[in-house]
């Protein structure tokens, strides 16, 4: 009986070249072996062509349980981009196959504490996480260190408007964090609170000062009280440039979020009660109609502008701007009197 040859030292008798193809070759018809030799890779820092195979599966929309390989490699020694990468399809592979929400909670909370982990987004983890793994993040929140990214991660995923609005409210009011409450209060249907957050925040504040001063000189006609709102009225005249570039950058950014504020600042314009004032209300009543329509939001336009209209109904110089901008103005409110020309 012919002995069996010697594999081993055949095998190295082979070039390197050879040798990975017959391995390859064989990794495709066993998987077990596929997945010992990505192991293998991954500890030798070659997470490459294990996270492309991992994508090209779950794009596949495979229904293979792709979690253990998925978690492995986020818990791997890859760094930077790689790790982000290893993270998102950790997070696509959960989605598909869920494992246990808490322990998967778990992993969530002590993972963001490894040093050079980058941010995880807690909203790609939230369908495997489901409620009761986002009940054990929340709860883990309550007893642990204060930890604000993920306490407002949390609030968004759940929906808590308050505990959002008071994270939000707590940072620098920058024009992106003043966008994002105004767009929060809307989504929530808090309409008023919107329009009066962005009217003190992204209209300047001296605006708001100026407002103040004039129903202060109303009620208490003093050379002192008219000093002061003449001081407010002159800071404002020399920022309308400033003003013009805030307001432009928020309808660039969110044409549907820059409608409250458009809206409050027409009103602060009419009740300056000049002409200048008008005139500069009609131009933005133009700026207005056209956020409508980059909206999506025609006929709210036709509704709110049938609505100031009959508020001010009396201000026949406003509406001559109006009409000198080019703007129809409603001849009958649905529900209201009839106005004249």
């Amino acid at each position: 009986m012919t002995p069996a040859p010697d594999l081993r030292a055949y095998l190295r008798t082979l070039d390197a070249e050879t040798l990975a193809e017959l391995l390859l070759d064989q990794a495709v018809r066993d998987p077990r072996l596929r997945h010992e030799l990505e192991l293998r890779a991954v500890a030798q820092g070659k997470a490459g062509p294990v996270l492309d195979t991992l994508q090209r599966l779950l794009d596949a929309g495979t229904q293979a349980d792709l979690t253990p390989l998925a978690r492995r490699m986020a818990d791997s020694d890859a760094t930077g981009a790689e790790l982000r990468r290893a993270i998102g399809l950790y997070a696509r592979a959960c989605a598909v196959h869920p494992p246990d929400p808490r322990e998967l909670a778990d992993w969530l909370l002590a993972a963001k504490d490894r040093p050079g982990q980058p941010e995880i987004t807690l909203a790609d983890f939230a369908p495997a996480l489901g409620d009761e793994g986002l009940a054990h993040i929340r709860a883990a929140l309550a007893q642990g260190p204060p930890d604000p990214r993920l306490t407002e991660q949390l609030a968004e995923v759940t929906g808590d408007v308050d505990t959002l609005l008071e994270i939000l409210s707590a940072q620098p009011p920058t024009p992106a964090t003043t966008l994002r409450i105004v767009r929060l209060l809307r989504s929530a249907g808090r309409h008023g609170e919107a329009i009066a957050h962005a009217a003190r925040t992204v209209v300047h504040p001296h605006e708001g000062v100026l407002a103040l001063r004039r129903a202060e000189f109303r009620r208490h006609p003093s050379p002192g009280t008219y000093r002061a709102l003449r001081a407010a009225a002159e800071e404002l005249d020399r920022w309308p440039a400033e003003r013009d570039d805030a307001l432009g950058r928020l309808a660039d950014r969110d044409p549907a979020g820059a409608i409250p504020v458009y809206r409050v600042h027409v009103e602060e314009l009419i009740q300056l009660r000049a002409p200048g004032g008008y005139r500069e209300a009609a131009r933005r009543l133009r700026d207005l109609r056209t956020l409508h329509r980059r909206a999506d939001l025609v006929p709210e336009f036709g509704e709110y502008l049938a609505g100031l209209v009959e508020t001010h109904k009396r201000k026949t110089r406003l509406l001559v701007e109006v009409r000198n901008a080019r703007i129809a103005v409603p001849k009958a409110v649905p529900g209201r009197a009839t106005m004249s020309g």
